[in-house]
């Protein structure tokens, strides 16, 4: 009988991790931003893969990236709250100048 309820603790452990795991995001501008921003970072060689858990560098992908942000902020020019558009900004100059040093552009 023990070896059940050990059984059963470890496995209501094991989905309460699970749970904690999965969180979701709020419903806001920032949660369409992040995602390119993220991958931006990982394809220019600043952040690890999460599935590969390796760093690797695509500097064209990084562009893709970068343009369909300048796309989401054109389009959306006159349509955002001030903090809105303030972080796409800033999400944007920062991905451009690691860009533009990454691909020998500029030295930093």
């Amino acid at each position: 009988m023990p070896e059940k309820k050990n059984s059963k603790k470890s496995q209501a452990k094991k989905e309460e991790k699970e749970e904690i795991k999965e969180v979701i995001p709020p419903l806001d501008f920032s949660s369409l931003v992040l995602p390119f921003y993220t991958q931006a970072l990982i394809k220019l060689g600043l952040a690890k893969d999460p599935f590969t858990n390796r760093e690797q560098k695509n500097l064209e992908l990084a562009k893709r990236l970068i343009d369909l942000l300048d796309i989401l902020k054109e389009r959306t020019t006159g349509n955002l709250k001030p903090d809105e558009e303030k972080f796409l900004s800033a999400c944007l100059q920062q991905l451009k100048m690691v860009y533009m040093e990454k691909a020998n552009i500029i030295k930093l």
